[in-house]
């Protein structure tokens, strides 16, 4: 799965030349917190509520409200924004973008194009529901078993061969590494429920299964 096929496309984006009012007034409209910086199809920066409170007057200022405007109208996206953006490129995957938001924390990254143009915006929300997605999780009518198993070279072929002779589909393998020795295996079945004498063959041949759900 890639970020292209996730993110949301032609994100709102404002230029730098932009006057502060304008952005807030786009910002207010949109229930954004962050605003990218575009200038020329390129990705120049970006800035958040709380810049544009550093810079704005005070709720106890005596200004008038056509003061603070004029006010507002002099300063520009660029007297506040920040140029050094965090992003990630359209080909890469869903699992790089995870991790690229989770190493940096941030919610969200801007997509760009090879040549470095701006083609989208993935969030923490796109991750969420690409993971819910993987589970199988809206369609239900499935049957979610959780193995521990270990690391050894055969385990996947053997537990997909115990499936194939019983004619059960797999819809997805997960791996999660427990430690050096053993991994939990979440297996999804194409089916509504896993048969006791599927789960006792699993058993038998030394697989745990510590967990299993009728998903729907």
């Amino acid at each position: 799965m890639f970020v292209a096929a996730r993110m949301t496309k032609h994100p709102v984006s404002v230029t730098s030349d932009a006057t502060i009012q304008q952005a807030d007034r786009l910002m207010k409209k949109h229930k954004f917190h962050r605003m990218l910086v575009v200038d020329g199809g390129k990705l120049v920066g970006y800035f958040s509520d709380r810049d544009i409170m550093r810079v704005a007057p005070s709720p106890a200022t005596t200004l008038s409200k056509f003061e603070i405007r004029s006010l507002l109208d002099k300063i520009s996206v660029k007297d506040i924004m920040h140029d050094k953006v965090i992003t990630v490129n359209e080909g890469a995957t869903v699992e790089e973008a995870a991790l690229i938001m989770y190493q940096n924390k941030v919610g969200g990254l801007p997509v760009i194009s090879d040549v470095g143009a701006l083609v989208g915006i993935i969030t923490a929300t796109d991750i969420l529901k690409t993971f819910i997605e993987v589970m199988g999780l809206p369609g239900g009518g499935k049957t979610r078993l959780t193995l521990e198993v270990d690391n050894k070279v055969g385990v996947m072929a053997d537990i997909t061969k115990i499936f194939a002779d019983k004619g059960i589909n797999i819809d997805s393998f997960i791996t999660c590494k427990q430690n050096d020795n053993r991994y939990e295996l979440v297996v999804r079945l194409d089916e509504h429920d896993a048969s006791d004498e599927v789960k006792n063959i699993l058993q038998q041949r030394g697989y745990k299964i510590v967990h299993a759900v009728n998903i729907g």
